[in-house]
């Protein structure tokens, strides 16, 4: 388990630095911004275009660093351990949620990203939490129609539709 904790802190110190990298470039289409510009908040305008990804990356960082010294000096209760990582009910469910994921990410390219975390959260939290289907369901298209309005109507990011596309014209026309 010790080894496990500081492997994960280093990963997610990587991919941490490696987001903030990324969220400081500047748009193609805009090639007089210097890298880190948009990181900020951008007067008249509110944050720039990197700066949610670049601050919760930074956020992200200073935790694994914390976990790298929680690990040195053996204060947490994984960096005591010498369990192994992960036994055999780990395992699996690291590859039911894991291929649930995976499957979930070939869905959003065929049937679009609505569709993709319906299903995905029928599976979730039907299959693998075993919770009514009164619960999955309301989970399911509750988490769907927020995000269908946090991003494409107000925040006009459109997402992934696939083959559902069909399904939201109508919306479109009517909030847009």
């Amino acid at each position: 388990m010790r080894r496990a904790e500081i492997i994960t802190a280093v990963i997610l110190g990587i991919l941490s630095i490696y987001l903030m990298w990324k969220s400081g470039e500047a748009p193609d289409w805009n090639s007089d911004i210097a890298r880190f510009d948009n990181i900020g908040l951008i007067e008249g305008e509110g944050p720039g275009s990197g700066f949610w990804p670049f601050w919760l990356s930074a956020i992200m960082l200073v935790c694994s660093i914390w976990i790298g010294v929680n690990w040195y000096r053996r204060t947490s209760p994984p960096s005591q351990s010498d369990e192994e990582f992960l036994d055999g009910y780990g395992r699996r469910m690291l590859f039911v949620v894991g291929g649930g994921l995976f499957g979930f990410l070939i869905l959003i390219e065929i049937a679009g990203f609505y569709a993709a975390i319906l299903a995905f959260m029928i599976y979730y939290v039907r299959f693998l939490g075993r919770h009514s289907w009164w619960a999955t369901l309301s989970i399911a298209f509750g988490l769907v129609i927020a995000c269908f309005f946090f991003f494409d109507i107000a925040m006009r990011i459109v997402l992934p539709k696939g083959l559902s596309e069909p399904l939201f014209i109508p919306l479109y026309e009517l909030f847009l």
